[in-house]
């Protein structure tokens, strides 16, 4: 069997490039947001960190643009599954203040801090996906 027939048997299926798009395009959806609308993502960032809480929001916007453009380019979409699992855990303890700083907001804004937290295992699980089935 000649190299390129092995490599298409070894593409990833269908399912798996779809997801990769999908997540690709949130990336860099999230990470445009980061430098359109940074105070949200300002408030997020745990005060313990040294340093701006702008350039963390700055840092991990750029984080979400490369990961999602590597996501999306064939060429890299196998590293960039790694890179999302890497950015999903990075980003975990935003989210896990973002519980703590939500603690007395009324219920509804608790509930979406707190639904965030699970959400993030399927996310991961997802780059995993990517990263495991494209050659």
């Amino acid at each position: 069997m000649t190299d390129t027939k092995q490599r298409l048997r070894q593409l990833a299926s269908p399912k798996e490039q779809k997801l990769a798009t999908r997540m690709g395009a949130a990336l860099l959806g999230m990470g445009t947001l980061h430098f359109v609308a940074p105070q949200p993502f300002d408030q997020l960032i745990p005060t313990e960190l040294p340093g701006s809480a702008r350039a963390y929001t700055y840092g991990s916007g750029v984080a979400e643009l490369a990961v999602g453009a590597a996501l999306l380019a064939p060429k890299t979409r196998r590293y960039g599954g790694l890179a999302a699992v890497a950015l999903f855990i990075g980003v975990y303890p935003g989210n896990i203040n973002m519980v703590r700083l939500y603690k007395n907001k009324p219920l509804p804004q608790r509930a979406v801090a707190w639904g965030r937290l699970p959400l993030q295992i399927p996310m991961i699980w997802a780059g995993w996906r990517v990263w495991k089935s494209t050659p």
